[in-house]
């Protein structure tokens, strides 16, 4: 669906808010006066708070899905499908730090039937990055330790990037990519 410059504005002011404040406290109110316009008027772009989180968290929800997808898909070694999520990661919070927040911290917030369709996203996202894992494994790539603990320790440090990074944003994009890869991957590779 094509967004207007006015709904990415109005989706990226809520994005903020939600993160700064968390859901549950936001206003469309709050919202509306975050963009120095009437709710009123905010009405006219979007139908509800209900309606700005999902697509806040389903539209990054989806492009991960994708992507893992896609990566899984390639016949490159484990070690280099990891590198790219990793670097996925990266990239959408360095993009969308808002939105990741809000994917983290706010998808419980979605009604019921995209709450459901994100978990199952969610589910299968993790169940392709543990496929990966154990690929590699497998292949004597990854050293032999406990998939899930591996996982844990990867998929926490790049869901919550965006807490850490808010702190340290004189840390280049390239020089993050690099050192946060290898710090990640150093004690599985074999």
């Amino acid at each position: 669906m094509e967004r207007s410059a006015r709904k990415i504005e109005i989706l990226s002011v809520a994005a903020r808010l939600f993160r700064e404040r968390g859901y549950s406290a936001v206003s469309m109110r709050d919202i509306a006066q975050a963009l120095d316009i009437k709710a009123a008027s905010l009405y006219n772009h979007i139908k509800s708070k209900q309606e700005i989180l999902s697509e806040v968290v389903m539209v990054i929800a989806h492009e991960f899905t994708a992507a893992i997808d896609d990566i899984f898909e390639t016949d490159a070694p484990a070690i280099d499908k990891l590198k790219r999520l990793i670097v996925l990661h990266i990239d959408i919070t360095l993009r969308d730090p808002d939105e990741m927040a809000s994917l983290n911290n706010d998808w419980m917030h979605l009604e019921d039937k995209e709450r459901k369709e994100y978990i199952k996203m969610r589910e299968h996202y993790e169940e392709m990055f543990r496929k990966i894992v154990k690929n590699g494994i497998d292949e004597g790539e990854i050293e032999d330790l406990n998939v899930d603990v591996v996982i844990f320790s990867m998929l926490s440090t790049l869901r919550t990037l965006y807490l850490w990074y808010g702190r340290k944003k004189t840390i280049r994009a390239e020089v993050l990519k690099e050192d946060l890869t290898q710090a990640l991957l150093q004690g599985i590779i074999k």
